[in-house]
C-alpha cells in the first residue's frame, strides 16, 4: 500500500546510531523530516546528508526534527556522522521494517542487475503525525530547499 499526503505516518520502533530506541510516536506534536536514503558514505547520500547538515539551523528554525533512515547498522551510522559532522539522528533499520512500512524498499537496477534497495524518499510529517509532503525526486545537493518549500 502506497502512502499518500494526508495519511497517518506509520509508527515504528528502531535503533539510532547509539543503540537507543527511537519511535516516531516520540515526536508527536513536532514536525519531522523522515528521510530515507540507500547507504552511508556514498556520493549521493553524502551530498544529501551534508546539505541537510549545512541547512540544519534553517530546518530547526522552521520547527523540524530531522531523522535519516537507512538499512546500515549503528556502527556504520556512527562513522558517517563523525566523518561529516552530522547533527541529526540516523536510524539503523537493519531489519528493513521501517523501509517496508513506508513503501520505499523497492526493486532497483544497476548495470543491468536487479536488486532490492531503499528508494531515496523524504516524508514530511506534521505535528499530528500526518504526512504533509512526500519528496520522491530528491535533489541531493539542494534537499533542504525542497523541504523548506523554496524549490519544489
Amino acid at each position: 500500500m502506497e502512502l499518500k499526503i494526508g495519511d497517518l505516518a506509520p509508527d515504528f520502533e528502531s535503533k539510532d546510531q547509539h543503540g537507543n530506541t527511537i519511535r516516531l510516536s516520540d515526536y508527536k506534536g513536532k514536525k519531522v523530516v523522515l528521510y530515507f536514503y540507500p547507504k552511508d558514505d556514498t556520493s549521493g547520500c553524502t551530498a544529501q546528508a551534508c546539505n541537510l547538515r549545512d541547512n540544519y539551523e534553517a530546518l530547526q528554525n522552521a520547527g523540524y526534527i530531522v531523522l535519516g533512515v537507512s538499512t546500515d547498522n549503528e556502527a556504520s551510522h556512527q562513522k558517517f556522522i563523525q566523518k561529516y559532522n552530522l547533527p541529526f539522528t540516523l536510524i539503523a533499520d537493519t531489519s528493513q521494517e521501517v523501509v517496508q512500512k513506508y513503501g520505499v524498499w523497492k526493486e532497483k537496477s544497476m548495470y543491468g542487475k536487479k536488486y532490492m534497495g531503499t528508494a531515496r524518499t523524504t516524508f514530511i510529517i506534521d505535528e499530528e503525525g500526518k504526512i504533509s509532503q512526500i519528496i520522491s525526486k530528491v535533489k541531493t545537493a539542494d534537499h533542504a530547499k525542497q523541504i523548506l518549500g523554496q524549490n519544489k
